[in-house]
């Protein structure tokens, strides 16, 4: 096997500088020499995560395709602590990124089979309040393209970053309860009976037919004999409270623009 580096990270306080090999070796070097100081040996596939703690010179983070994730002492070239991430009935699961906190206290990983793993001191009470299971219901959502190229939701016809916040569902798309989709940036204040999504039944892939969440109307509420979307309309409220403010304080402002404009609205 020709060596090939696939990663390289350099520590807190830049004295060393770690390489992953494909070779699945770990090289500890003196930046200021290029001397070799250190061969760390623990991984059995390819690394693609290397990171540096936030403000301790000596610790390396380091996580790969073989599921392991090992924390080093790299003054030393020694292993501080190791986790293997098996996941029951299905082998083990790679580690695709890892990233320490601010205060270095914890990181957190996340795997090829979309699990969101927290290391760290103290208790876990805190994680214990989100469900295990979490995803939008527009995470796996089809999209088109435009007559201008545009990024469209197939569904709604929307540009995604302009549709409502999405709800959050279980791996199987059943809709979460309320008290979980106020964790929603844009939920937080809604009344229970805005967050109760709208079903509707959704062929698979495989051609199977499930009851999933299919978020807001899809067509235009506007058009007659149609039912307004109780959601569309709490939107277009809290938009027209937002232009009113910056109206007001564009009118209150001695700097702003004496032009007479109006605040554009978003369509």
């Amino acid at each position: 096997m020709k060596p090939k580096v696939t990663m390289i990270a350099w520590n807190q306080n830049d004295s060393y500088v770690v390489t992953a090999v494909n070779n699945h070796l770990l090289k500890v070097w003196n930046s200021s020499t290029g001397q070799l100081l250190h061969d760390l040996v623990g991984h059995a596939d390819e690394v693609f995560v290397l990171e540096t703690h936030p403000f301790d010179c000596r610790i390396m983070l380091s996580a790969g395709h073989d599921g392991n994730i090992f924390i080093w002492d790299i003054t030393k070239g020694t292993k501080t602590k190791h986790y293997f991430n098996m996941i029951e009935g299905q082998g083990h699961g790679a580690v695709f990124d890892c990233k320490f906190s601010p205060d270095g206290q914890h990181f957190a990983c996340t795997d090829s089979h979309g699990h969101l793993l927290i290391f760290g001191f103290g208790c876990s009470r805190p994680y214990e309040k989100i469900p295990d299971q979490m995803f939008f219901h527009t995470d796996y959502r089809p999209l088109i393209r435009d007559s201008n190229n545009y990024v469209l939701d197939e569904q709604t016809q929307q540009a995604p970053h302009l549709m409502p916040p999405p709800f959050l569902v279980d791996v199987d798309g059943n809709p979460h309860p309320t008290k979980y989709q106020r964790l929603v940036p844009g939920r937080e204040n809604c009344a229970d009976e805005h967050l109760i999504p709208q079903l509707g039944y959704v062929a698979t892939s495989d051609g199977e037919v499930v009851e999933q969440v299919i978020g807001q109307q899809t067509v235009d509420q506007d058009e007659p004999g149609l039912e307004p979307s109780i959601l569309d309309g709490m939107i277009r409220q809290l938009q027209l409270e937002q232009d009113q403010r910056t109206a007001a304080d564009q009118e209150s402002a001695p700097s702003g623009p004496q032009n007479g404009e109006g605040t554009p609205r978003r369509g």
